[in-house]
């Protein structure tokens, strides 16, 4: 059906989009969201007494580093996203092999998504750092929003399409 067609190509552009806006909003707002990379790694938030507290970063090069790989890899995701968009956009009425196709873009970027999601803010961020510990700098819930939208559109946009019908 067409209407999945659309369906599929406006989710990904709607990731596309938040992505695009992530990104432009670390590289604009720089210092309020370094300032969030700074307190995780530094891990100077989370329970008072914690065991896991040698694992604390308190070197500014390295929060720039990763903050900079956090912002590099949601400008990929947007990239790839943005692709993977137009690619299903210019295939919405082609047969449905050639559709199907269309969408590796698509999917690449929404892994990738997921990915940066789920290992830096969820894996990194919440379990190594300590993130969930802190009542000032938690991302945790933010990020788990996040994945598992991208994840459920991942799965949709995946399916296989049939050939359109008149």
């Amino acid at each position: 059906m067409l209407i999945t067609r659309l369906g599929k190509t406006a989710l990904v552009a709607a990731m596309a989009f938040y992505a695009s806006l992530v990104a432009f909003g670390n590289i604009t707002d720089y210092g309020t969201n370094y300032a969030f990379v700074e307190h995780v790694m530094k891990m100077d938030t989370i329970f008072p007494g914690a065991s896991i507290t040698y694992r604390a970063i308190d070197n500014p090069a390295l929060w720039q580093a990763f903050y900079a790989l956090i912002i590099a890899a949601e400008t990929a995701t947007a990239i790839l996203c943005w692709i993977g968009a137009a690619r299903m956009l210019g295939s919405i009425r082609r047969e449905a092999t050639a559709f199907n196709r269309s969408k590796a873009w698509a999917i690449g970027g929404l892994s990738f998504g997921f990915l940066v999601w789920q290992v830096a803010f969820m894996s990194i961020g919440g379990e190594w750092f300590g993130m969930w510990q802190s009542t000032t700098w938690n991302g945790v819930q933010s990020a788990f929003r996040i994945f598992i939208t991208i994840l459920g559109v991942l799965i949709f946009v995946a399916l296989k399409d049939d050939e359109l019908h008149d």
